[in-house]
């Protein structure tokens, strides 16, 4: 008779011959095989467990037709199936129990960092914005047709550089007629001058009045005045002119052409180009009266430091210096304006981007800090897993401060020296054994 119960692992097999005895058979197999060595291995002996177990259930369920059918065998066959499971079980306990100490479970491993003091800068962050030292509008100062462009939108421009042309012709005809009028009203003021010096000479002699002498000197004097009217309708024509051309004011960065080739313009016509200087930029932000406060309390013996964080998290590489704080504070943000100055040789600032801006204050004096991964929070308010004594993990609550390069300062709940867990925490829990190791110090 044979009976086979076969697990993910594992199999048992009893063989033993009609009418013999099973409990020897038993024996004779285990000492040809040697001693049982599966508790040697947890798996396996879990599965031996799971397979008599199984074994058990089954023949809970198969009693009653067991029973019945026993019941209508001989004895002695009914006396080999009851020993048999008996022996089975016993077999099974003596291999899944082992030798002592087996089953104990390995304390689980955990990175722990040291809890340090070190200067940490006392840092504040406030939203900026990076505006250009110097900006310029192009508009036309006089009406015209435009001509083409004589710029690359987008490129760099120098001061007095030529932008756009506007067409001379009509404007260059208006000097023209200037400079004729100019000439005419020379031409009367000489004449004017002989008349007045033949005048003066007769009368003199006597041989003219003075009325007339007098007469001929008010008519210089009105064709002199003439000639200078003239020049400076002259002059006001010229300077009409060289509106046409329109120059650049400042060496910068120009964008769009707002107004293409052949439109009208005039001083109505709005910006046609906008000129940024981008050598150097101011970052404009506006931080609460008592962080102003507190800057100005230090500022002639530790000066802030004022660094910009770019968009994508990376901190510029220049340092600012703070040249003005405004006059007046803003009613509606209880906020002050203030202004540092960046050089920026890399064009990476540009005029209207929004930036974080932080201000580092010197330390005072060495503080405590974790990493940041360390601490965790609860209803209760933020805490950190610590191994002390025994290697026993602790929770510690704590009073955090400021957080800076993946670090985070401590100001109550810890001290130097204490060991946290800043990897592996979700395996442990409080009062549990562990095997810490040191993690890798990357700050």
């Amino acid at each position: 008779m044979t009976m086979r119960e076969t697990g993910p692992q594992f199999a048992v097999t009893a063989n033993y011959p009609a009418g013999g005895d099973a409990t020897a058979s038993i024996r004779e197999q285990e000492m040809a095989s040697g001693p049982p060595r599966l508790h040697e291995n947890p798996c396996a002996s879990k599965c031996i467990g799971r397979v008599f177990l199984r074994i058990e259930r089954r023949a809970r369920r198969r009693r009653g037709l067991e029973l019945g059918a026993a019941m209508l065998c001989k004895p002695r066959e009914f006396d080999i199936i009851r020993t048999t499971f008996r022996a089975a079980f016993l077999l099974a306990a003596g291999l899944v129990a082992g030798p002592p100490g087996a089953l104990a479970q390995e304390a689980p491993v955990v990175m722990v960092r040291e809890v340090e003091s070190r200067e940490v800068p006392n840092t504040a962050e406030f939203i900026g914005r990076i505006q250009a030292v110097e900006r310029v509008d192009i508009v036309a100062r006089v009406t015209g047709t435009l001509l083409a462009p004589e710029f690359t939108e987008g490129d760099r421009v120098e001061a007095g550089q030529l932008l756009y042309q506007i067409d001379p012709a009509p404007f260059q005809a208006d000097v023209n007629g200037q400079a004729a009028q100019l000439a005419s009203a020379r031409a009367v003021a000489a004449n004017a001058t002989l008349n007045n010096t033949r005048a003066q000479d007769l009368a003199k002699t006597q041989a003219g009045s003075q009325a007339t002498a007098d007469t001929r000197a008010a008519e210089l004097a009105q064709a002199n005045a003439a000639v200078q009217i003239a020049e400076a309708g002259l002059e006001v024509a010229e300077i009409t002119l060289g509106y046409t051309q329109i120059t650049s004011p400042i060496s910068g960065r120009i964008g769009r052409s707002a107004i293409t080739q052949g439109n009208i313009v005039s001083p109505a016509s709005g910006p046609l180009a906008r000129v940024v200087q981008d050598d150097k930029v101011w970052a404009v932000f506006a931080p609460s009266q008592r962080e102003v406060l507190q800057y100005r309390k230090a500022g002639f013996e530790k000066p802030p430091v004022v660094r910009l964080k770019l968009a994508d998290g990376s901190l510029y590489d220049g340092t600012g210096t703070v040249d003005f704080l405004d006059n007046s504070v803003d009613a509606s943000t209880d906020s002050q304006t203030l202004r540092a100055t960046f050089d920026n040789p890399d064009k990476l600032l540009i005029d209207g981007q929004t930036i974080r801006v932080l201000i580092e204050q010197p330390a005072d004096a060495p503080v405590l800090v974790v990493p940041g991964v360390a601490l965790a929070a609860d209803q209760t308010g933020p805490f950190v897993l610590t191994v002390g004594a025994e290697n026993k993990v602790a929770t510690k609550y704590v009073t955090t401060g400021q957080q800076r390069d993946g670090m985070a300062v401590i100001t109550a709940g810890l001290a130097e020296g204490d060991k946290v867990i800043v990897q592996g925490a979700q395996r442990v829990r409080n009062g549990m054994v562990v095997n810490p190791q040191p993690a890798d110090t990357g700050n």
